[in-house]
C-alpha cells in the first residue's frame, strides 16, 4: 500500500545526466528559471534591474518567453490577467527596492482577485541584510515587510541551494486555494555566484485542496431543499474555481435565482430564466436578497460593493462557502463553510433535494423588470447605447479588461460577460491603471482570441508607456479610451458631495497622435460610429487604440434610500 507522501518524483535518464554534467557558465539566475521551467512555467513577466541582472541573464539561456513592460505596476497587472486566464502562476521578475515597491499596488489587485501572481525580486547582496544601514543602492531596512501586508505568503532567499525549494513553495502557495500572490526574494550575490547545484530537472509543488467538511454540506443541502425562497450570490471564488457548471446545476436543481458579484461576473448564464444578472446596486435586487429565506453566498465575502455598500441585511439563513478562511461570516453571520467552491458545488449537488417552485423565474422577471424601469426614468441613453456598442463589437468569447472609469461601472452591472472568466475589472482593489496592461498580459496568455481593454483618459495615462510594449510584442489588444476630459467619476462624487469638483481635471494627449507615435493605429470615433471603429480594430492584427470623447453619468445609487 503507498500514499501520496510516499511518492517521489524521480528524474528520466537523460534529466539525471542532465543534472550531473550541468553546461558551464551557469549562475544562481539559471536555478531560478530552471526552477520555474520545472514547475511548468512558459512565460515570464517582468523588468530588469541592477540586482536582478542576474535573472534576467539567465532568461537568455532558457526556453522561457519574457514580456517586458515599461513600468512594474503594470508588469504585475499583465502577470495578474495571464494568472486569471490561464489559472497558472504568472512569474512577475522585478529588481530591488524601487522596482519592487512600484508593484505593490498591482499585488494587493491580485490578492483582492486571488490572481496567482509569482513576484521574484532580487535584493542588495547579503552583506547589506540584517537591518543596519550599509548604502546600497535600493536598499531597505526590510524589503519584505513592505508585501507581508498585501500578498499571501513570502519566501526570502539566502544561499543558492535554498532557491528550488523556495520558488516550488510560493508556486504552491499561490495556487493553493484561495489562489493569490506570493513574494520571494533572492540577495544580488546569490543570483550572480557561479551555480554549483545540479541542473533543475524535476520540481514537486502538489498542491493542496481545500474539501468542505461533510457535516456542513450536510446541512447546507437540507436548508437549501427545503427553503421556500432560496436565492444564490455568485463570486469571484466560482470564476477562480472553474466552478460555474456546477453552480449552473445546482440553481436547476433547486429552482434558485442567481446573482452575480462584480467579481463573479460570468459565472451564471446572463440570460437564464433564473438569472438576476449583476444589479447589485439595486435596491430592488437587494431587497429581493434580503427577502430569501436561505440564502446561499459562494465564492464571496460580501464586501463593500457586494452588499449594496454594506446596506445589505439578510433576515434569512445565510450559508457562506469561502476558500478564504478570513472571509467566512466576516461581514455576516452565516453557516460558514471553509472550501473550494467545486468541491463544495459538488458536495452539494451529491446531497440536494430537486426543489419545485412555479413562481421562481416570474420573481426573476419582476425585479429585472424593476431594474429596467428606474434605468429608463433616469434618462441615460447616452451610457446605455455606448455599452451596448462595447458589447456588439466584441466577439463572444473574447475577454476584456476594465479601468476604474464611469464605463467600467456600468458593466459591473448591465454588461453580459457571455461566459466565466471574460470580463475582469480592478474592482477587487480599485487601482487605476488596470486595464491596458492586464489586456496585454491575457493577450500573451492567448494570442488566438481578440482582447479589449477599456479605460477613462485618467486611467490611460497611468499605462500610456505600454503602447510600446504592445507593439514590441505585437499583441492583439484592442484599447478603448473613454476621454471626459479628467477622473469623470471623481468629479461625479464631488460634485454631490460639495456642489463642486476639485483636481478632477486634466490636460490630455491627443491619443490618436500618440497611439501612432508608437506605431499603433489610431481612431476617434463616435456614439454612433463606436460599434463599427471598435469591431474594425478588434478584426486587425495586433495592437490598436479607439478614442470616444464622450461625457457619461453614471446612474443614481439606490443603497441611500431607494428609487
Amino acid at each position: 500500500m503507498t500514499h501520496d507522501h510516499d511518492l517521489v518524483l524521480r528524474p528520466t535518464p537523460a534529466q539525471k545526466e542532465a543534472a550531473l554534467q550541468p553546461p558551464p557558465g551557469r549562475i544562481g539566475g539559471d536555478l531560478v528559471v530552471e526552477t520555474l521551467t520545472g514547475l511548468g512555467a512558459t512565460t515570464v513577466f517582468g523588468l530588469p534591474g541592477q540586482h536582478a541582472l542576474g535573472m534576467f541573464d539567465a532568461l537568455r539561456r532558457s526556453e522561457l518567453r519574457y514580456v517586458g513592460l515599461r513600468v512594474e505596476n503594470n508588469a504585475g497587472f499583465a502577470a495578474d490577467a495571464y494568472g486569471r486566464i490561464t489559472g497558472e502562476a504568472a512569474p512577475l521578475l522585478l529588481s530591488t527596492g524601487p522596482g519592487a515597491l512600484t508593484s505593490l499596488a498591482a499585488l494587493q489587485e491580485a490578492a483582492a482577485a486571488s490572481a496567482p501572481v509569482l513576484a521574484i525580486s532580487s535584493q542588495v547582496p547579503t552583506a547589506g541584510l540584517g537591518g543596519g544601514r550599509h548604502g546600497y543602492l535600493h536598499e531597505l531596512p526590510d524589503q519584505a515587510a513592505s508585501f507581508r501586508g498585501v500578498v499571501k505568503s513570502v519566501h526570502t532567499v539566502r544561499t543558492e541551494s535554498q532557491i528550488p525549494s523556495a520558488i516550488a513553495a510560493a508556486w504552491k502557495s499561490a495556487l493553493t486555494v484561495p489562489h493569490g500572490p506570493v513574494w520571494v526574494e533572492i540577495p544580488q550575490d546569490v543570483l550572480l555566484a557561479e551555480a554549483r547545484l545540479p541542473v533543475v530537472t524535476a520540481m514537486d509543488a502538489t498542491l493542496e485542496e481545500v474539501p468542505p467538511r461533510p457535516e456542513l454540506t450536510a446541512l447546507a443541502a437540507e436548508s437549501l431543499s427545503k427553503a421556500a425562497r432560496p436565492a444564490i450570490i455568485a463570486g469571484g471564488g466560482v470564476v477562480r474555481a472553474d466552478a460555474s457548471g456546477r453552480l449552473l446545476a445546482l440553481a436547476e436543481r433547486l429552482n434558485a435565482p442567481v446573482v452575480t458579484t462584480f467579481g463573479g461576473k460570468g459565472a451564471f448564464p446572463w440570460e437564464h430564466p433564473l438569472s438576476l444578472q449583476s444589479w447589485l446596486e439595486d435596491r430592488h435586487t437587494t431587497d429581493f436578497l434580503e427577502d430569501a429565506d436561505v440564502l446561499l453566498v459562494v465564492g464571496s465575502g460580501l464586501g463593500e460593493l457586494s452588499s449594496n455598500y454594506h446596506t445589505f441585511r439578510p433576515r434569512g439563513r445565510v450559508i457562506q462557502i469561502e476558500a478564504d478562511a478570513g472571509k467566512l461570516e466576516s461581514n455576516h453571520p452565516a453557516l460558514g463553510i471553509h472550501a473550494d467552491a467545486r468541491l463544495a458545488l459538488q458536495a452539494l449537488l451529491e446531497t440536494v433535494e430537486d426543489r419545485v417552485d412555479a413562481g421562481a423565474e416570474q420573481r426573476v422577471r419582476d425585479v429585472l423588470a424593476k431594474v429596467r424601469d428606474r434605468i429608463a426614468a433616469q434618462e441615460l441613453t447616452l451610457e446605455q447605447d455606448v455599452l451596448a456598442a462595447v458589447r456588439r463589437a466584441l466577439p463572444a468569447h473574447a475577454p476584456s479588461f476594465w479601468d476604474m472609469t464611469i464605463l467600467a461601472y456600468w458593466a459591473w452591472s448591465a454588461f453580459d460577460p457571455r461566459g466565466a472568466n471574460t470580463m475582469h475589472s480592478a474592482q477587487g482593489a480599485g487601482g487605476l491603471g488596470y486595464g491596458f496592461p492586464a489586456a496585454l498580459g491575457a493577450a500573451a496568455a492567448d494570442p488566438t482570441r481578440p482582447v479589449l481593454a477599456v479605460s477613462g483618459d485618467g486611467g490611460a495615462l497611468y499605462s500610456i508607456a505600454e503602447l510600446a510594449t504592445a507593439r514590441q510584442y505585437d499583441l492583439n489588444v484592442t484599447w478603448l479610451i473613454i476621454d471626459d476630459g479628467g477622473y469623470g467619476i471623481l468629479r461625479e462624487y464631488m460634485t454631490d458631495a460639495f456642489g463642486r469638483p476639485t483636481a478632477t481635471e486634466l490636460t490630455r494627449p491627443d491619443y490618436v497622435a500618440l497611439a501612432e507615435s508608437f506605431g499603433v493605429p489610431g481612431v476617434r470615433t463616435t456614439p454612433e460610429t463606436l460599434e463599427t471603429d471598435l469591431a474594425k480594430a478588434l478584426t486587425g492584427p495586433g495592437p490598436s487604440v479607439v478614442v470616444l470623447p464622450a461625457l457619461l453619468r453614471m446612474f443614481a445609487p439606490t443603497h441611500l434610500g431607494g428609487g
